[in-house]
């Protein structure tokens, strides 16, 4: 975990000191995190800001550190005679801070010293640190408020947290309810003779949950610490009602006993097995393994077309099956839970929702959930099955609440109220600077313009947003038009705009659905003036009168790559995954892509195997080094400040923004530059690396990256380049094994090597 953490400071391009029994053990740490995949340094090179030693000989050097963090064994003694030691070393005005979950702050801290005990605090982080976005504050009973808030607003700006003050109770609060809600999925799992496959087919995406759902999860995690875990949570909490939940159930007990641990031990509750690795799944009453099979419910099949997450789990718990049995089992059993949690382990169900959400990447914490399912429906369906209701909850009912959270807007500025179970009010949840929320910007205030795929957002300040919210925010005529429809805007009415979405991804890229069937349709003239149009408004965006800044993030591909391209500057999220990869189709950039990475990189060969390798970048530093983005582009560490981000570059921009002009006067190696090209190509085709095909859309992407069969170098015009790449594409969706590419893509989600 230390060495995670590591990592994840040098991402933030801060240096560090890890120290370990062993030096050794220290380096092995670093070189485990950045052979992860994904890595845990956003950059390999990045390894470098972490130095390495050992507890015997380097602990002096901690005299020299603004903040020692420790990440031991869960053991109160190691620990404490570690800090004992860091006393000594220590300069007075270190943050000092423990990464435990289990143990309490009050009793590591005992005994040290005042100044010791004023610095001392608990910074848990959730692992990989660099994906999980939650990190619990606790505060120590003596701890500054000054140390407190110098923390939070760190590791929220520089280290990218969402940062949740909690209490210094057994397993703070994700870990509580995690503990609880992993204990539950295994209790019905067992009573109602579910298989793993089932679990995991209802417990994941479908609602609102990672791919990794339950049990591949506890693979993920090793159900060794699961179980080291969910012992201690037992012991340190008698009071609690529902702590056998916490214990394991006999099938797990017998897997540990075995040593299918999961991932670390090869084997846990699934297994890969033969040269293929197909995947095998455990009978928890057999404990014997066979092929994972493929789970199929009619109700969970209906609702995946559902693409508001609320309204697909009101239709999942209504339904009168196995997946709606299982849903209301485990949230009714949630809520309740949760609801006794407050105040003992935090005083707002605010901090709850967001540990869930932030440290398990759930889509909804417990009490969203609850008004997901609608608070009074699910309120009085407990009431019917003769199920108490926890008193703060009884005297929520009684203070005519209706809901667990509600809008709260006023004078056209968005708000949110949640009901303070503690006082019995609604209470106004307090404004984060830099936070900024589109749908509720859009419930304050409307919207300028919107069509079923994209929205004009007034985000204040004079700047105006582009909203994508499509299926993947896939690219096709509504986003275009929005697009156009934004510049013109922007030129009458703003200062300046921004293209950002709170979506899963930022685009996928075009619709291929359609431009499938219009090339099996043969709609040509049609297809090329789409492409013509996307094309023609990417160059409107990179030479607007007045300055646009795209927010990328997460996937940026294709067609959403190229947006950002084009664009006067990009404000991107750290986890930023871009690249050109329509050759993975059987098609080439068409919107632009090509163009823009010969002016960028100034390389036709680097272009040539940057987009005809598909590379995507593993972060948005990463981008950088690629080519996706510019030295000077911005990148936001804590993606909740992303747009918040983008609209204070997009504001500092119009200040004294100056426009471009189209060029002109681009280097084009015409053929000398195409029979390169195309050798590099044939090379790899002869090395077995590419298909026959891979050969023939290689060659239509050399052409246009040569600038065409020109005769010796010439200067050419990006219209020119535009043009090629449409005339490529173009030629390209007439091609059978194109077309053949598109339909298993959409099919599969995989590429086809035909």
């Amino acid at each position: 975990m230390g060495s995670r953490i590591a990592a994840h400071f040098a991402n933030a391009g801060i240096p560090s000191l890890l120290l370990d029994i062993s030096a050794e053990l220290a380096k092995k740490g670093v070189e485990n995190a950045a052979r992860q995949r994904p890595g845990g340094f956003f950059l390999d090179s990045s390894a470098s800001l972490v130095a390495t030693g050992n507890f015997e000989n380097d602990l002096p050097r901690i005299g020299d550190c603004d903040w020692i963090l420790e990440a031991v064994v869960e053991n109160l003694e190691i620990k404490r005679a570690l800090f004992k030691k860091v006393e000594a070393l220590r300069k007075p005005d270190s943050i000092v801070s423990t990464n435990t979950s289990g143990i309490p702050l009050r009793q590591i801290s005992e005994g040290f010293s005042c100044d010791f005990r004023r610095h001392f605090l608990g910074t848990h982080f959730f692992n990989p640190p660099r994906y999980l976005h939650l990190l619990e504050m606790i505060p120590g009973a003596d701890t500054d408020r000054e140390i407190i808030d110098f923390v939070s607003n760190f590791a929220d700006k520089r280290l990218g947290k969402g940062v949740v003050p909690c209490k210094d109770t057994p397993n703070f609060i994700a870990n509580r309810i995690g503990s609880f809600f992993g204990g539950t999925i295994a209790k019905i799992a067992a009573e109602g003779d579910y298989t793993v496959e089932e679990v995991d087919a209802i417990t994941g995406p479908l609602i609102g949950l990672p791919n990794s759902a339950s049990f591949r999860l506890l693979d993920i995690v090793g159900l060794d610490v699961w179980a080291f875990v969910g012992t201690n949570l037992y012991n340190a909490v008698p009071e609690d009602r529902w702590r056998d939940r916490y214990l394991m159930t006999d099938a797990q007990k017998k897997m540990i006993e075995r040593g299918w641990l999961g991932e670390k031990s090869g084997q846990g509750f699934y297994k890969r097995v033969g040269k293929e690795k197909e995947i095998y799944a455990i009978d928890l009453h057999t404990l014997e393994y066979h092929p994972a099979a493929k789970v199929k419910f009619p109700s969970a099949e209906a609702a995946r077309n559902i693409e508001d997450l609320g309204e697909r789990l009101r239709m999942l718990v209504k339904s009168n099956d196995r997946v709606g049995s299982f849903l209301w089992q485990l949230y009714s059993d949630l809520f309740l839970y949760s609801a006794e949690m407050v105040p003992q382990i935090s005083d707002r169900i605010v901090e709850i929702d967001r540990a869930m959400r932030w440290g398990y990447a759930h889509k909804l914490g417990p009490f969203e959930l609850w008004d997901a399912l609608g608070f009074e429906d699910v309120a009085r369906r407990m009431e019917t099955e003769k199920r108490e209701l926890p008193e703060n909850i009884q005297k929520m009912r009684r203070a005519g609440a209706a809901s667990l959270y509600r809008a709260a807007d006023s004078d056209g500025k968005p708000g949110t109220e949640y009901f303070d179970l503690v006082c019995t009010r609604y209470a106004v949840l307090e404004q984060r600077p830099g936070i900024v929320s589109l749908s509720d910007l859009k419930r304050a205030r409307g919207v300028v313009k919107q069509n079923a795929g994209a929205s004009l957002i007034d985000v204040g300040d004079g700047v105006l947003c582009v909203e994508f919210h499509s299926k993947m925010n896939s690219l096709g005529e509504d986003q275009i038009s929005l697009l156009e429809a934004g510049l013109e805007e922007t030129q009458r009415n703003f200062e300046a705009m921004i293209i950002a979405n709170q979506g899963e991804n930022f685009s996928a890229g075009a619709n291929l659905m359609l431009v499938l069937l219009a090339a099996q349709e043969g709609e040509w003239d049609e297809l090329n003036a789409a492409i013509n149009r996307f094309q023609q408004v990417n160059m409107a965006l990179k030479y607007s009168p007045k300055p646009v800044v795209a927010a990328p993030f997460a996937r940026s591909l294709g067609g959403g790559c190229e947006i950002p391209l084009h664009c006067a500057a990009v404000q991107a999220s750290a986890e930023t995954y871009m690249g050109l990869v329509e050759v993975g189709v059987g098609l080439i950039p068409a919107g632009g892509g090509c163009k823009e990475m010969l002016l960028r990189l100034q390389d036709a060969r680097r272009a040539f195997e940057l987009i005809g390798m598909a590379k995507v970048s593993s972060s948005a530093d990463d981008a950088r080094q690629l080519g996706f983005l510019n030295k000077g582009d911005h990148i936001s560490m804590n993606p909740n400040r992303l747009i918040g981000d983008a609209k204070a570059l997009a504001l500092e921009m119009a200040r004294d923004y100056k426009p471009r002009l189209p060029r002109t006067d681009i280097k084009a190696g015409g053929e000398s530059a195409f029979a390169m090209l195309k050798l590099g190509a044939w090379a790899m085709h002869k090395g077995g690396y590419i298909t026959d095909y891979d050969l023939v859309v290689a060659e239509k992407l050399a052409n246009v990256l040569a600038g065409g069969r020109l005769t010796g170098e010439q200067t050419v015009s990006e219209q020119h380049l535009l043009d090629l790449e449409r005339e490529a594409f173009l030629s390209l969706c007439g091609q059978a094994k194109t077309q053949e590419r598109m339909q298993y893509m959409l099919k599969t989600g995989k590429p086809l090597r035909n």
